[in-house]
């Protein structure tokens, strides 16, 4: 048996740390000494210990340290967990990289900016744009919502939309020469970008997107709109996109999205009424059939069976991301009734859309 300060010194882990790991759970001794309670290990413990060591350092959640612990034996489990927190250390490196620029100009405004330029395709930007610009709020109170972030990383922008209730994603690849850029583009200045896309290039394949502190500007073939981003900071909406690593994806259903959006469109969808901000709403909502396929569901069907997985939307706004995500064929992705609903195309990992849920 090994005391606690013995394996403190085993593993790297402090005396204080140790204590902490088993009133979690994560790491309990072997004995606790009933009169002094004072802890003892094992020596099979001490590779254990080392692993918590590791990956604290690397700043692993708590939860996300007992399940690797659990899974050790695992090492297929074990390594998704670690690419999942890799990639959530590379996303906040992103943002503070971003975030510390901002704050650069804020501090010296006469700084020169730097600038980001990016050669993308025309096509591939204009179907971008559609994708995300019925996400886009027109709340008054939330001028930021009112816009479009573009988020430049190495190898392409993604384009961001989001009314509270419910937010798109596009993403096109693009040549980049420069550093990674976070711009909100007013939806005004959006919607010029989306007719200059269309009209201001000739033949040209190509469009030209330079961010040069908050200017943005986007040219073809010579004509270009030009604008200044906003000064806010867009949600994070990265939280609502990340699942807890080791999560199974949620529940894929494919639809035949000509039939849905029909039945949504000239009112062959049911729907049940809840109240909304004191006034009544007419949801849709969506359930599976024997074979687990869509369905749509009405107020006899909640009543039949209320065991039955049903999530509950608002139909305009269904359609409205049936119509941004084009095609025949999509995927519904279905987590449960608290969950947000996803809306994809079939092998497009760059586009999807999502829908927050209606309590029923």
């Amino acid at each position: 048996m090994r005391s606690i300060g013995e394996l403190a010194r085993a593993s790297g882990l402090t005396v204080s740390a140790l204590r902490f790991y088993d009133r979690c759970g994560v790491l309990t001794p072997a004995l606790v000494d009933p009169v002094t309670g004072y802890r003892w290990y094992t020596d099979e413990q001490v590779a254990p210990a080392r692993l918590v060591a590791g990956l604290r350092r690397v700043g692993m959640p708590l939860a996300e340290i007992g399940t690797a612990l659990r899974h050790r034996a695992e090492p297929a489990v074990v390594g998704r967990l670690l690419d999942a927190h890799l990639r959530r250390l590379e996303d906040g490196l992103a943002d503070a990289r971003r975030e510390l620029s901002r704050i650069r100009t804020l501090v010296d405004p006469e700084e020169n900016p730097m600038t980001t330029r990016l050669v993308l395709s025309r096509v591939e930007l204009a179907a971008a744009v559609d994708a995300v610009r019925f996400a886009v709020g027109d709340d008054p109170e939330l001028p930021v919502l009112s816009s479009v972030l573009f988020d430049v990383a190495p190898g392409g922008v993604e384009l961001v939309a989001t009314d509270r209730h419910r937010l798109a994603v596009a993403r096109t690849a693009a040549r980049v020469d420069g550093p990674a850029a976070r711009v909100v583009v007013p939806v005004a200045a959006v919607d010029e970008i989306r007719a200059l896309l269309d009209t201001g290039g000739g033949t040209t394949a190509e469009a030209e997107l330079t961010v040069a502190g908050a200017r943005v500007t986007v040219t073809v073939a010579g004509h270009d709109v030009t604008t200044t981003a906003l000064p806010y900071d867009f949600p994070d909406h990265r939280r609502l996109l990340r699942r807890a690593a080791g999560d199974p994806p949620g529940r894929q259903v494919p639809v035949d999205a000509a039939a849905l959006r029909a039945a949504l469109r000239h009112g062959g969808a049911p729907t049940v009424t809840r109240e909304y901000n004191g006034a009544p709403l007419a949801v849709t909502v969506l359930g599976l059939d024997d074979r687990d396929g869509l369905r749509l569901l009405g107020p006899d069907d909640l009543a039949a069976d209320p065991g039955e997985l049903r999530i509950g939307v608002n139909g305009g706004f269904l359609l409205d991301a049936l119509d941004a995500a084009g095609g025949s064929q999509l995927l519904l992705e279905l987590d449960g009734p608290i969950a947000p609903l996803a809306i994809r195309r079939p092998h497009d990992e760059d586009a999807f859309s999502i829908l927050m849920p209606i309590r029923l």
